[in-house]
């Protein structure tokens, strides 16, 4: 059967298909290999898209910013500085306003509920660039990472995602993994653990019944063994500093370094981020905090610029998949 997603929306990969993920997929390939190729399809000629930034990102505002223009469309960027959304209006008069400029809205910030309520209403798709439960677009350029990478088809790969297990990229992962038949695990400390959203767990295991997929959380350090995919995410973000102290303790023992990547047996196991990481002290931030006497590193530098990392052809890969996604929804 043919897919066809024109006119869906993009807010989490719980809404789609084994098979509709796989076009978008299928269709990053294809779009990443004509634009090195040269080759100019224009796919989004005539088009206009709107990018509501509540959090700030790099890879986010320029993947969707070039993957758009590189296809014809044009782009205009919002902050929280710079819109009234909100504030001085609601969501759903924002969403109503904008439908009517735009052929496409992103949103990048906190609550889910935020990009569900423009869904609701603008009219034109909307897409999820990150909210404090989920990631898609990141968890669709890890797949398309993996599937260049890694020597297997995706249900038959292992993803282990190490740290705070219960951030939105180990959510999103789970989703992701569920959908497309594949063996995640949590890997973290305990009292974490414990602290995972049940109801995201039950939905992503309630999904791996259909698929065949495996969702795991596990404490034990036996977890990491046969791991195809080592995958981390910083311990602190910027207004979290309070809580460093705490965090390092309770997740040094998680640290991405080499002796972890040879505890999965696998001497073809990638490593990969979201980034940004603190993987050295050359941040204000990472170099501020070892003054204080904490090394917030959740990857060693030996494992980040080692041959098991692919982190920055997964960055690169935002791009294309946020492409494939732009133009499978509006053009």
């Amino acid at each position: 059967m043919a897919v066809n997603l024109k006119g869906r929306n993009f807010l989490t990969l719980m809404d789609f298909t084994p098979e509709e993920i796989r076009y978008m997929l299928d269709l990053a390939h294809d779009l990443k290999a004509k634009k090195r190729a040269g080759i100019v399809n224009h796919l989004l000629k005539g088009k206009n898209i709107v990018l509501l930034f509540e959090k700030t990102s790099t890879r986010t505002r320029c993947a969707f910013e070039v993957a758009a223009m590189d296809e014809g469309a044009g782009v205009t960027f919002l902050d929280s500085g710079s819109s009234q959304m909100g504030k001085k209006e609601s969501l759903e008069d924002t969403a109503k306003v904008l439908g009517r400029f735009y052929d496409g809205i992103e949103y990048r910030g906190y609550k889910q509920s935020v990009v569900e309520e423009l869904a609701e209403h603008a009219g034109v798709p909307v897409w999820n660039g990150l909210t404090d439960v989920d990631h898609p677009t990141q968890i669709l350029a890890d797949m398309l990472t993996i599937e260049e990478h890694v020597a297997k088809p995706l249900n038959k790969v292992k993803v282990v995602f190490v740290g705070d297990v219960r951030n939105n990229m180990a959510y999103a992962w789970m989703y992701g993994c569920a959908k497309m038949g594949m063996h995640f695990v949590a890997y973290g400390p305990k009292e974490l653990c414990d602290e995972v959203d049940s109801s995201v767990l039950e939905r992503a295991r309630e999904v791996a019944k259909e698929t065949g997929a495996t969702i795991e959380v596990s404490h034990e350090k036996s977890a990491l063994k046969g791991a195809d995919v080592i995958y981390t995410d910083i311990w602190a973000s910027m207004g979290e500093e309070a809580q460093i102290p705490e965090r390092v303790k309770l997740l040094t023992p998680y640290r991405v370094d080499m002796d972890l990547i040879k505890a999965t047996e696998n001497d073809d196991v990638i490593f990969l981020h979201c980034l940004p990481s603190f993987h050295d002290f050359e941040t204000t931030m990472a170099k501020g905090q070892k003054d204080e006497g904490y090394d917030i590193r959740e990857v060693t530098d030996e494992v980040f610029r080692s041959r098991f990392s692919k982190v920055f052809d997964e960055a690169e890969n935002r791009m294309h998949t946020i492409k494939a996604v732009i133009v499978a929804t509006i053009a």
